[in-house]
């Protein structure tokens, strides 16, 4: 009996204890709601209402002739309140709004957007993305008259976020130079070196917590506007850019090489005109996926285009001239345990030092190295550092390379290190510092900073300007520069370069070609260039080009890189009038002096003609003439051009030609250069659609 008391008395006294905490709880809760619950409310808003940053929209990127690079244009992403739009509204124009979203974005139908949108609204959700596709501002004005959406943002609830983004009116033209910034800040080329002026100054902005990680603006007068980024003016002739690239991609497939990069540099300022890297990709295509040219996976060891700093060593340092003879024997010569080869089977047998360096001798150039700087070996090295190729140059872009020059202190330096360097191996370098070497030899010995960057501007009030900055006033005397120029000549004139020769004006360069290592020996696979400038007697331009491991049977640089040089250089020749030889004067037309005016649209003739001086005179009012020469001035006859028929395009150059040949519909095939000097189709015959019509050039 006792026993069942007791249990009674302690089941009583812990329901007691249950109920009192309960109680006590219900008090609690209650004194928060009615006593504290305002101070919570101001607690609850602090987590829910945050002034987060609103970033400002990025300055633009310019060419050098104020062509637009880059761009921040305004994009959208749609969102949605479903809970504001009234009643009968919503029920109205709900089908017809899930209609024209779905017939937009085309990712769902209709009745997907319409139960995505009501789910919502009955589950009084204030903030939904109808789409994660960014629209424009075109289309967002068109969505802006949609049902629902036409009530506007307080009683139609539509929400349209703003979001810059970047835009590149060329496409990937220079696509790794103009760059790219991800969203913490990191990246790439102009768009990542030059972040401080092109950020601009973020703004501040409410924003409402919504669910989860989800944060809706609130508008309100309390934000803090941002302000734009500075805009950049690049060194960039968009022009230029196209002709490099265009050859190097050509040059690449045709060769399925791994890799392969273009630059060009103005001679006198160091303004790079063009930069082009092209990699193959896993899909077997090429493009800019790293900047070679710049970076520190493009050291490599340049090969023959050392040679240049090798006799310039020579030339500064020891007595030897030109004319001297050097005997290469078979076309090897051991050093120690190592043997070094000439490309020429059997040798070239007795050189000169010239002849040793336009047919680039490794024989020759190791040895004449070897045989003066072999006792002391710090001097050579030396010289390489008072040229200024030892160090990088700060370059505007992040990221650059810094050369390798192996030294007689070095663990892995040998007794066959210095000949072997003398030949572009143990050595690394850039593409760009490579080239930067040969611009100061045309430079008369100045080198100067490469620059990509020359201004800086804020609504077309300059900011900051990138003077051209002299790294170095004379890379060598004015006697070894002469010399040296003259060699580089010699390269195109008779040497490894000869298949590039026969312009209207000289290129002066080297070719180099560059055994690669694996697992620590050379293999039979090249790292090929060329680097020169031009034209040769007044450098313009300057300009390396360098093929990465080649297939097929051209893997050298005079095969491979020499002539993308030579077809950039004929490109930048033909459109840079400055480079052509003037005109002979025609004011004295008894000379018999007259431009190649044949045929071709009566207009550009005339605006030629009277732009050089050279009286013309017509009577026909058709558009495209012929020409005649009456004594002292071109007369203008009639070149009808009837539909259907078979046009007379003798005398016109291939473009003109072309047009008015295709424009009736026959196919084209063509040959030589110059103008047209014959057609296979007689002149007014029928021209029938698909027809084939060959016409030669002279």
């Amino acid at each position: 009996m006792n026993i069942k008391k007791d249990i009674l008395l302690r089941a009583r006294l812990g329901f007691l204890g249950v109920f009192l905490g309960a109680l006590i709880i219900l008090m609690r809760i209650g004194y928060i709601q009615v006593a504290e619950g305002k101070q919570w409310e101001e607690e609850q808003e602090k987590f829910s209402l945050q002034f987060r940053k609103v970033k400002a929209p990025r300055g633009n990127i310019y060419s050098d002739n104020g062509s637009l690079l880059a761009t921040s244009l305004p994009f959208y992403k749609v969102a949605f309140d479903p809970t504001i739009a009234h009643k009968e509204a919503f029920n109205v124009g709900i089908d017809s709004l899930c209609f024209l979203l779905s017939n937009h974005f085309k990712d769902q139908s209709a009745n997907s957007y319409k139960r995505k949108i009501r789910t919502a609204r009955e589950k009084k959700r204030r903030y939904i993305v109808l789409n994660n596709k960014r629209i424009d501002y075109l289309q967002k004005k068109e969505m802006q008259q949609w049902p629902i959406f036409r009530e506007g943002r307080n009683q139609g609830g539509v929400i349209f976020e703003k979001v810059e983004q970047r835009y590149r009116p060329f496409g990937d033209l220079a696509r790794r130079t103009i760059g790219y910034l991800n969203e913490e800040d990191k990246g790439v080329g102009i768009e990542y070196s030059l972040n401080e002026y092109l950020k601009g100054q973020d703004g501040e902005a409410l924003f409402e917590k919504i669910a989860g990680r989800v944060w809706k603006p609130v508008h309100n007068s309390s934000e803090i506007p941002s302000k734009n980024g500075l805009d950049i003016t690049t060194t960039i002739d968009v022009n230029l850019q196209d002709v490099a690239e265009s050859a190097l991609l050509k040059t690449l497939q045709r060769n399925q090489a791994d890799y392969g990069c273009v630059v060009v540099m103005e001679v006198a300022t160091g303004e790079i005109k063009a930069i082009s890297n092209l990699k193959l990709n896993k899909r077997g295509n090429y493009s800019e996926l790293y900047n070679y040219a710049v970076g520190s996976q493009g050291l490599t060891t340049p090969g023959s285009t050392m040679k240049l700093a090798s006799m310039i060593a020579l030339l500064e340092n020891t007595g030897i001239k030109l004319t001297d003879s050097i005997d290469t024997g078979n076309g090897k010569y051991k050093y120690f345990d190592q043997t070094m080869e000439d490309d020429k089977p059997g040798g070239y047998g007795k050189l000169s030092v010239a002849d040793a360096f336009a047919k680039s001798s490794n024989v020759a150039i190791s040895k004449l190295v070897n045989d003066h700087f072999s006792k002391s070996p710090q001097q050579f090295i030396d010289e390489l550092y008072k040229m200024g190729i030892g160090k990088p140059f700060n370059f505007q872009l992040i990221g650059e390379g810094v050369p390798y020059i192996n030294h007689p202190s070095d663990p892995n330096w040998s007794g066959v290190s210095l000949p072997w360097m003398a030949i572009g191996y143990e050595v690394k370098f850039t593409p760009l510092q490579v080239l930067t070497l040969y611009n100061a030899v045309a430079n008369n010995g100045k080198m100067v900073k490469p620059i990509i960057v020359k201004e800086v501007s804020e609504g077309g009030k300059v900011k900051a300007t990138f003077e051209t900055e002299v790294l170095n006033k004379r890379v060598a005397s004015k006697g070894t520069l002469k010399k040296v120029r003259y060699l580089l000549e010699q390269v195109v004139e008779k040497g490894t370069a000869r298949n590039i020769k026969g312009t209207h004006y000289k290129i002066a360069g080297k070719t180099g070609t560059a055994k690669k290592v694996k697992n620590g020996k050379y293999i039979r696979s090249y790292h090929t260039s060329f680097a020169g400038y031009f034209p040769a007697d007044e450098p313009k331009y300057s300009c390396i080009v360098v093929i990465d491991n080649p297939k097929g049977f051209r893997q050298y640089g005079s095969d491979v890189s020499a002539p993308v040089f030579r077809e950039i250089a004929d490109k930048v020749y033909a459109r840079d009038i400055e480079l052509h030889d003037p005109m002979p004067q025609v004011a004295n037309q008894s000379d018999g002096v007259f431009p190649v005016i044949r045929s071709g649209n009566q207009k550009d003739l005339q605006l030629i003609c009277n732009e050089i001086g050279v009286a013309n005179h017509s009577s026909s009012t058709e558009e495209w003439v012929k020409s005649t020469i009456d004594g002292n001035q071109v007369n203008w006859r009639s070149n009808k051009i009837v539909e259907k028929k078979v046009p007379d395009v003798r005398g016109m150059t291939l473009r003109d030609a072309l047009f008015l040949l295709e424009n009736e519909g026959l196919k084209v095939n063509w040959s030589g250069r110059g103008r047209v000097s014959s057609q296979s189709l007689t002149p007014g015959g029928v021209a029938k659609e698909g027809r084939i019509i060959s016409i030669n050039l002279k």
